[in-house]
């Protein structure tokens, strides 16, 4: 089912979560060869977090991997989800995303947020319940510097005067912003004319708010003269997919429950007592929060999430060491070949095309034979 005119395109999105006690060197390690699988498999792009403190989420600049995965990678797109504006100057980050966008020829996307982890703004001295201005306060100045535009503006926080870039961007690259539950996310996106990246697309209350998060965002762009655009619009999910559902249950003991207890620390969770791991696979996949079991179980949600949205641009796995490095790349690989594939439609043809040849029967084995003892023969007589 389909409500938009172009393929759904697939992604991820990722913290990264990985296990506390996880060598920083693997975990940095893994985080690339996972970037670069998902080129190879064909994925469409992936966006990498900023986080400074808890222990899980490890990457501090999403630039810094994004330069480093930029040349080690072909074609997918690498997006910063997000920068944590109100921790920056403004006009150095408008800096270093146009840099970003000469240096991966046009594969940088710009992804935005207030900030998640309490703690990280507590430690430069920020009170987290202004983030939320502070971001728009500072898109207010970025996106005309990406224009060309000279800027001059004070706020409590920065003070731009005659600023301006040295360079323009390469490219027309995409821009996102964070949205959870609240509006937040969907007022800023459709302000500002950005994308908008769901990271609670799934999460029960999560999902019967995405009707009225992509009405937001139509009015408040009518209202600042931009169009919106489902393209634009990127949902993420959990998923772990295996060959069976029992092994797909093995792997996410591995990290599952850790690494889904510290996220109730900073976010509001369901209630799931994570004390029970199999317990925990069920609770999830009822609530629809995840995906853990097979590839037709994965296709099942996307479904779910095109019919409860009315239509979206791209899926966003979660980057989460629910299971062990192998296993996820394995997860990975097996929604590119049984899941992608459904939805973009790309082995249609050839299994027509397959159809129509067992369809003769063995007619075409038959012509095949003939010929080949036509030719034998006229060989024998030539000599």
């Amino acid at each position: 089912m389909r409500f938009i005119n172009e393929p759904i395109r697939f992604g991820l999105f990722t913290g990264p979560y990985h296990r506390p006690d996880l060598n920083p060197i693997v975990a940095f390690q893994q985080d690339m060869e996972t970037i670069v699988n998902l080129d190879r498999l064909g994925y469409d792009e992936v966006w990498i977090g900023e986080h400074h403190s808890g222990g899980i989420e490890t990457i501090s600049s999403p630039e810094l991997m994004i330069a480093a995965a930029a040349e080690r990678t072909k074609s997918i797109k690498l997006g910063t989800g997000a920068i944590t504006i109100p921790y920056h100057n403004p006009l150095m980050v408008a800096d270093r995303i146009v840099q970003l966008d000469y240096m991966t020829r046009g594969r940088m996307m710009f992804g935005v947020a207030p900030g998640q982890l309490v703690q990280d703004a507590q430690m430069i001295g920020l009170d987290p319940m202004n983030n939320r201005r502070m971001l728009q306060e500072a898109l207010d100045v970025i996106i005309p510097l990406f224009k060309g535009e000279r800027v001059t503006h004070k706020t409590d926080w920065f003070n731009l005067v005659d600023a301006h870039l040295q360079l323009l961007p390469y490219s027309n690259f995409d821009m996102a912003t964070v949205g959870v539950i609240s509006p937040s996310g969907p007022l800023v996106a459709g302000k500002y004319g950005m994308g908008l990246l769901s990271v609670a697309a799934t999460n029960p209350v999560g999902v019967e708010k995405l009707l009225e998060h992509w009405t937001i965002i139509e009015d408040e762009s009518r209202k600042a003269g931009h169009i919106a655009n489902r393209r634009d619009w990127r949902l993420m999910g959990p998923m772990h997919i295996a060959e069976t559902f029992e092994q797909a249950r093995d792997d996410v003991r591995y990290g599952m429950c850790l690494l889904e207890n510290y996220r109730e620390h900073i976010n509001p969770g369901l209630g799931i007592d994570w004390s029970n791991p199999d317990k925990a696979v069920d609770q999830l996949n009822e609530t629809g929060f995840a995906v853990i079991g097979t590839p037709e179980m994965a296709r099942a949600q996307i479904d779910r999430l095109l019919e409860k949205s009315g239509g979206f641009g791209c899926y966003m796995l979660m980057g989460v060491d629910w299971a062990r490095h192998d296993a996820t790349l394995r997860s990975h690989q097996l929604f590119a070949e049984e899941v992608i594939p459904y939805y973009r439609g790309t082995n249609r043809s050839m299994l027509a095309s397959y159809e129509e040849v067992m369809g003769t029967g063995f007619s075409g084995a038959e012509i095949t034979a003939k010929a080949q003892q036509a030719m034998i023969e006229s060989y024998q007589k030539s000599k």
